[in-house]
């Protein structure tokens, strides 16, 4: 049961991590200039330990535990800004700095505290309002440094 647990995790990872670059519609090809950037190394490590900490939550914990939940929420978002980080220019490479990385793994992590506070409060609740505009900074910040 753990083993089919475990192959369900690496599908469900699979087609995230393929479903958020699939939709970025880069070409393996015209990533070369990505993935030796200080910023996708960021991502990358960061997904690799949440990826590590959920197994080993499978181990013991079905799919409906909270914490399995949120990892599975965080890998998403941190999926989609490695799909943002595929679709720069090779022009643009050396924006890809450990600065953006840290700054877009922050972000998530905003992102995925979000979440949990959505399911405690309304929108208009002092701390939800705080931490949306905590996300709006880093977002901002992030577009400046990728030119968009």
């Amino acid at each position: 049961m753990k083993v089919l647990a475990r192959q369900s995790v690496f599908c469900i990872i699979a087609v995230l991590s393929f479903s958020a670059y699939s939709q970025s519609q880069i070409s393996p090809a015209k990533v070369d200039h990505v993935r030796p950037s200080p910023a996708y190394a960021e991502l990358l490590l960061h997904k690799t330990e949440l990826t590590s900490t959920l197994e080993s939550l499978l181990a013991d914990y079905n799919e409906a535990y909270p914490k399995v939940r949120e990892l599975r929420s965080e890998l998403t978002l941190l999926n989609a800004e490695i799909a943002r980080l595929m679709a720069v220019k090779p022009t643009d490479a050396g924006r890809l700095t450990l600065a953006l990385g840290r700054m877009m793994l922050r972000k998530v992590e905003l992102e995925t505290e979000l979440e949990t506070l959505r399911a405690q409060y309304k929108d208009e609740h002092p701390d939800v309002r705080k931490l949306k505009r905590k996300i709006e900074v880093f977002e901002s910040a992030i577009k400046e440094i990728l030119g968009q």
